[in-house]
């Protein structure tokens, strides 16, 4: 299953693992500068590569032009993190393919040809790397790709070459955030070539304490030195938020704990909620979970409870378009969280 419904290790801190290529076909014109006769060539080419292979995953992908999406199902993928906002607002000339598990999904048409991904709940970069690694091979044997041998993948955006690689760890650091300590944090990675982004990438808000680490640098290092500086940097943040974790229980530990359970009364009681509070109160009580204050609620529960009330996907639970989301997902949390608390 998805990142959304399965537990991995360390899947208190860290959310989802996530890897993503980038990769554009030999002698086609970039997508940002495609027609649709070349858009389309380029999308038939990359459904064929997958479909057509003599690989068992031929028969775990399903196919899905974008322009035969609404828009509310077109961001229900944004929000489960199958695609990319970018991607939501080409359906013209867009498409994906998701496998069964939805694990993997292949972007066409966005910035690049492709760009595919690969993600693990917790902390399993590894194992992301390696399931992507066959994909890209799998496609490779019949497309072939813009390849330099000097400088590695060519890509739209001068900062995607080399490897064509974006490793990231989603990760929720409410303790660095309490303690102001976050921006600290942020700071040093940015000196190791690492970054730090929202929920939904570039551009995004870090809402609920979650943040995406992630490599800014894709030309020089291999994807294992990539993974592998990813790795070591995510467990010095891990690291600190266990001290900062730490060190707001002890310097109150009432305080501490009334927070959070004052922002369990509100979810299971509240009769309208904006998204950034209701963003803000789930953090709490993933807090409390990870750190045994509140029984019975592990972070799957909280990540689908996250996702069930994100935008689009109310919309969709409703089956109509409405306006006033905030009394309709403060109505859902209520309901959902009957079932576990």
């Amino acid at each position: 299953m998805s990142w959304i419904n399965e537990d991995g290790p360390c899947s208190g801190m860290i959310i989802s693992s996530r890897i993503r290529i980038a990769r554009n076909i030999a002698e086609m014109p970039f997508a940002p500068m495609a027609g649709r006769d070349a858009s389309q060539k380029v999308a038939d080419m990359v459904k064929n590569s997958i479909m057509d292979s003599n690989s068992i995953l031929s028969r775990d992908f399903d196919y899905i032009a974008l322009k035969s999406l609404t828009d509310t199902e077109r961001h229900v993928l944004v929000e489960k993190h199958l695609i990319s906002p970018d991607l939501s607002e080409r359906p013209e000339t867009a498409a994906v393919l998701i496998n069964k598990s939805q694990q993997i999904s292949i972007m066409i048409n966005e910035e690049d040809h492709i760009r595919m991904q690969s993600i693990f709940p917790g902390c399993q970069l590894e194992k992301a790397w390696e399931l992507l690694s066959k994909v890209d091979d799998i496609i490779e044997e019949s497309v072939e790709y813009c390849y330099d041998e000097q400088l590695g993948y060519i890509t739209s955006c001068p900062t995607n070459v080399g490897t064509g690689m974006r490793a990231s760890m989603m990760m929720h650091l409410p303790g660095l955030v309490a303690t102001n300590y976050i921006n600290t944090i942020l700071q040093t990675i940015s000196k190791v070539g690492l970054t730090a982004r929202g929920l939904y990438g570039e551009g995004s808000e870090a809402t609920g304490d979650i943040y995406q680490i992630s490599n800014q640098i894709t030309l020089g290092p291999s994807e294992e030195e990539i993974i592998s500086n990813i790795n070591i940097a995510v467990r010095q943040i891990m690291e600190n938020e266990k001290r900062a974790r730490e060190a707001l229980l002890q310097s109150n530990r009432l305080q501490f704990e009334d927070r959070i359970w004052r922002a369990l009364g509100i979810l299971t009681h509240a009769r309208k909620l904006s998204l950034k509070e209701f963003m803000s109160l789930l953090s709490q009580i993933r807090l409390g979970a990870d750190m045994g204050i509140i029984d019975g609620i592990n972070s799957r529960m909280l990540n689908e409870l996250m996702v069930k009330c994100q935008p689009a996907h109310l919309q969709a639970h409703i089956g109509k378009l409405d306006e006033d989301l905030d009394s309709i997902r403060a109505e859902r949390v209520r309901n959902e969280l009957r079932k576990i608390v």
